[in-house]
């Protein structure tokens, strides 16, 4: 088996209102109309082309899981997020790139991923190959 890329992460939220309107109004998100009509209150988010599902059940304490959303220019990024008041790391180096981290609404763990340059003739591993 070869996966041909990540379809989507779902994550547990209390407030599916409350966090969609976070992904949607402050990362940027927007809400995609395919969602089934399941027995549970929940969004589907398109993320450049992956998804992220909010579905409304506990959220599990932070063991470490977490998703990482890829970013251009992650100072501006931290900055934006700071000047609405939201709490986030300071970018540090990891590999090539930099990486910061925040919470949303629900508790959830969200990396800001700001890839470094591949190596020549290589794709950043955020950008799959044009079919």
């Amino acid at each position: 088996m070869r996966p041909a890329g990540l379809h989507h992460v779902s994550i547990n939220v209390r407030d599916v209102s409350a966090s969609r309107d976070f992904y949607v109004d402050v990362l940027g998100l927007t809400e995609r109309a395919d969602r089934p009509d399941f027995n549970f209150d929940g969004a589907w988010l398109d993320a450049g082309g992956q998804q992220v599902h909010l579905i409304q059940a506990e959220v599990p304490p932070d063991r470490g899981q977490h998703f990482a959303l890829a970013v251009t220019d992650l100072d501006a990024a931290v900055a934006e997020l700071r000047g609405r008041g939201l709490r986030i790391t300071d970018p540090v180096p990891v590999g090539t790139g930099r990486q910061s981290f925040m919470y949303d609404p629900a508790g959830n763990r969200i990396e800001l991923q700001e890839p470094g340059s591949a190596s020549p003739g290589e794709r950043p591993p955020w950008n799959p190959p044009v079919a």
